[in-house]
C-alpha cells in the first residue's frame, strides 16, 4: 500500500476516535437546552438527556437526575436511544476498522490484503451510520426548541428554551463521524493491491531465469 493511502487511513481513524469522544461528551453533557428568565436573572436552567441543572451566576450548580424513565417525554426517550445507538455503532466501527489499518501487522499475506480493505470499508460505513444517528436527535431537539421559541400562542413573557453547548458539540461529532467514514472508504479505494496474475507471471519469470542459469552452469 502506498504512503498516501496509509496517511488517509491514519487520519480517518484519528478523526473517527475524536468524533466518537465528542459524541460521548454530547451524550453526557446536560447543556442540550438552556433557559434564563427575566424574573430570576441570577439563575439559568439546563436540560440534558439524563438530568436537569440549575446554574447560578455566583458559580453554584445543582443537578438532579430524572426520577423515572417512564415519566420522560418522548423526545428525550428518542434522543437517548439514538445517541446510545450512535455510540454503540461508532465503537463497533472503531473495533472493526483498527485491524484493517496497514500499520497494524495482521493479515499480511496476499489474501489478507483484501480482508484488510473490507475491514476498513466496513469501519467507514459504520462511522457514517453513527454520524447520521448522532445528527438525528441533535437536530430534532434543536427543531423542537425553534418551534417553541417562535410559537405565537405562547406569550412573550414566558421563558423559552434555547440551544445549549451540547447541541453544537453533537453537530460537530456527527459531521466528523461522517467525514471520518468517507476518509476511510477513500483510503481503501486509493490503496493499490497488485493483482494475483501479475505476481504469478513475476514468479514464472524468476523461475525461468534460475533454470537458465543452471543450464549454463552444466554446459
Amino acid at each position: 500500500m502506498d504512503t498516501c493511502a496509509c496517511a488517509l487511513e491514519l487520519l480517518g481513524m484519528l478523526v473517527y476516535i475524536g468524533a466518537w469522544l465528542c459524541a460521548l461528551t454530547t451524550t453526557i453533557l446536560p447543556q442540550w437546552l438552556t433557559m434564563s428568565t427575566a424574573l430570576l436573572p441570577v439563575e439559568s436552567y439546563e436540560l440534558g438527556l439524563w438530568e436537569t441543572c440549575v446554574v447560578q451566576d455566583v458559580g453554584g450548580m445543582e443537578c438532579r437526575a430524572y426520577d423515572s424513565l417512564l415519566g420522560l417525554s418522548t423526545d428525550l426517550k428518542l434522543a437517548r436511544i439514538l445517541m446510545c445507538a450512535a455510540l454503540a455503532v461508532g465503537m463497533l466501527g472503531i473495533l472493526v476498522g483498527i485491524p484493517g489499518l496497514d500499520l497494524v501487522h495482521s493479515c499480511k499475506e496476499d489474501s489478507g490484503q483484501q480482508t484488510k480493505r473490507i475491514l476498513i470499508i466496513t469501519g467507514g460505513v459504520l462511522g457514517m451510520v453513527s454520524g447520521v444517528l448522532c445528527l438525528i436527535p441533535v437536530s430534532y431537539m434543536a427543531h423542537i426548541a425553534v418551534m417553541h421559541f417562535f410559537d405565537d400562542k405562547v406569550p412573550d413573557v414566558v421563558p423559552r428554551w434555547e440551544f445549549g453547548d451540547a447541541l453544537y458539540c453533537g453537530w460537530a461529532a456527527g459531521f466528523l463521524l461522517i467525514v471520518a467514514g468517507l476518509i476511510l472508504i477513500t483510503s481503501s479505494s486509493c490503496s493499490q493491491v497488485e493483482p494475483q496474475p501479475v505476481l504469478q507471471r513475476r514468479y514464472q519469470v524468476m523461475g525461468t531465469g534460475v533454470n537458465y542459469r543452471k543450464r549454463t552452469e552444466y554446459v
